[in-house]
């Protein structure tokens, strides 16, 4: 390229444009007598590469630079090479670059490219497949770091595209305190569920291809910006949920699995019959946009119409009591690497759209249904907690703790006060780690002794010591263990309803009291589970009493989830800042807030 720069008479002399050339092109330079003059009569390398970073620079936006294209014969091999070099780094180090439609498209599009792999066994796929999911995880961490301000409420690294012209659908992404959390949880229970998948071999590329799929589904559903994408991100889970329960399950998968796709597809009906109807109201053209609806008012009676589909959607998926039914057989069919998803991150997405939709779009009536839906809240922790208490069947035991430390999540967003939405978001965040991790540990345990109920267990203590310590670690954070991430989310949360403005003292004591029963419930369940595994002799006395403890592998899977359940006790206010200004601007839309 050939280069002419064009400067005025008003150069201050800054050398401002200087800092921002990524070459050393205005370094050589002397900056000393008339700047304009030197810069102007300067000989143009072949180093500048006209990233026109020092126009952007120039504080007087009177330094141009025009570029113009060289005869490609005069361009050398290398100086292509450091101009492509340059310009891939100026892409990466700009907010213009797509993070978020690459963070969205990246899963499923690497994810189809297996299918075209020549046949080298599993092992390539797997490693191929960890390797994305890796490197997902570290461009969300890179994009995040850099780009995302803590102190904005807004939302961040912003993205839009015209889709569909014929109804103004936009592909429109991007961020906010709410969401970066469960987008990083995502990512992180991901991998590791990715890298606990080791013993399937049926079917591998199949297999590799659903837990990609449901990556980018579950990633475009925190980062959507628009109501209809959000609905298509919302079924993008369905199809890869169901064929993991209904190919790689228990004796009952085809039952769990019909059971999981009647429940969720039918209530993702309602999830679209609200969402078509905010974008038509009062407006001739439909508009999905989120930032649009969020300032649309609506008649008190067509807004509770709203929130009630969209509730009855976030209630299948959370679940809130009484549509919880499918979680339990769907947890005790499905592989534990897909309980993973299912526990960390799947329940997660209906508390979710519980806050971005029926709490921030439809304030009113969130503020009508809270004082109900904190009941039940109340009543789910102590209901789950009870009913766990009750089963045989290990997965289904962790499967009811899942849906009582929801209940938690519930009263955090029901309580309409700052300290119990921040709690209510650190509970999405700590169970996320702790479900996934009891999962994976109670399907490491099956694969040694191929036994589901606690009654046929016993005395693994003394056979497999490595897994009795991470499980009695991992039960004593979802018990709330002070030092764990449970014990700050449950607290926060009992803060949050004691310190709410809507509620009276009475109501307030009553729902603290339901809630701290589930607290003492939830010991009894956690350590009689671990008393029938780990002590007595069943096992023991076994005829074949010959078992392999925790490898490295299931060992590092153990100890990553870990990490951040310790770090998080330690320190919650990392997940705080992310939140802290997004739940205040939420809650200014509440008068009692």
């Amino acid at each position: 390229m050939s280069h002419s720069v064009k400067i005025y008479d008003t150069c201050i002399g800054c050398t401002q444009c200087v800092r921002a050339c990524p070459t050393d092109v205005l370094e050589m330079i002397p900056w000393d007598g008339c700047k304009a003059k030197q810069i102007a009569s300067a000989p143009r390398t072949e180093d500048c590469v006209g990233c026109k970073r020092c126009e952007s620079a120039c504080p007087t936006d009177f330094l141009s630079v025009r570029v113009y294209l060289w005869h490609e014969t005069t361009r050398s091999m290398g100086f292509r090479v450091r101009v492509f070099l340059v310009q891939v780094y100026l892409v990466f180090t700009t907010n213009s670059f797509p993070w978020l439609t690459v963070l969205v498209v990246l899963p499923i599009f690497a994810g189809s490219l297996i299918f075209v792999f020549p046949h080298r066994g599993n092992k390539v796929i797997r490693w191929y497949t960890i390797l994305i999911c890796v490197l997902e995880l570290l461009l969300m961490t890179y994009a995040f770091s850099y780009y995302f301000q803590l102190d904005d409420p807004l939302i961040q690294l912003t993205e839009s595209y015209q889709w569909i012209n014929f109804f103004d659908f936009y592909w429109r992404l991007g961020i906010d305190g709410l969401s970066i959390g469960p987008i990083l949880l995502t990512g992180f229970i991901t991998t590791l569920a990715t890298l606990a998948a080791r013993p399937i071999t049926r079917d591998s590329r199949l297999f590799h291809f659903l837990m990609l799929a449901m990556y980018s589904g579950q990633i475009g559903l925190f980062s959507s910006q628009n109501l209809l994408l959000f609905f298509i991100m919302w079924e993008l889970e369905l199809i890869p949920v169901y064929l993991l329960l209904s190919m790689w399950g228990g004796k009952q998968r085809l039952y769990s699995a019909t059971k999981f796709i009647l429940y969720t597809a039918g209530s993702s009906v309602f999830l679209l019959m609200g969402a078509l109807g905010i974008a038509f109201y009062a407006s001739n053209e439909p508009t999905f946009n989120f930032e649009t609806s969020a300032n649309q008012s609506y008649p008190v009676t067509l807004e509770i119409l709203f929130y009630i589909g969209f509730l009855i959607a976030f209630a299948v998926k959370s679940p809130i009591i009484p549509l919880h039914t499918w979680l339990p057989d769907t947890h005790g069919e499905a592989h534990y690497s897909t309980c993973m998803l299912l526990a960390g991150i799947l329940l997660k997405m209906g508390a979710y759209g519980l806050v971005r939709i029926n709490m921030e779009l439809l304030s009113h009536a969130h503020s009508i249904f809270s004082s109900w839906l904190i009941i039940v809240g109340a009543i789910q922790i102590i209901y789950a907690a009870s009913t766990s208490s009750g089963q045989k069947n290990l997965k289904k035991r962790i499967a009811y703790s899942s849906v009582s430390h929801m209940g938690f999540t519930i009263i955090g967003i029901c309580s309409i006060s700052d300290m119990g939405l921040n709690g209510a978001i650190l509970q999405i965040i700590s169970h996320g780690f702790i479900g996934a991790a009891l999962f994976f540990l109670s399907g490491t345990s099956y694969d040694r002794i191929r036994l589901v109920y606690l009654d046929e267990m016993g005395g693994m203590a003394t056979l497999m010591p490595k897994i009795f310590m991470m499980f009695s670690i991992l039960s004593l954070a979802s018990l709330a263990l002070p030092g764990m991430s449970g014990f700050f989310a449950e607290l926060v949360v009992f803060f949050g309803i004691i310190t709410a403005k809507k509620y009276f003292l009475m109501p307030k004591i009553l729902i603290t009291f339901g809630a701290a029963v589930g607290t003492i419930l939830t010991p009894i369940y956690l350590l009689s589970m671990l008393r029938q595994m780990f002590y007595g002799y069943k096992l023991f006395n076994a005829t074949n009493s010959y078992f392999f403890d925790s490898g490295p592998r299931e060992l590092f899977v153990s100890i990553a989830i870990l990490l951040p359940v310790i770090s998080i006790g330690i320190y919650p206010d990392f997940v705080f800042s992310l939140s802290v200004d997004k739940v205040e601007a939420i809650l200014s839309n509440f008068f009692y807030s």
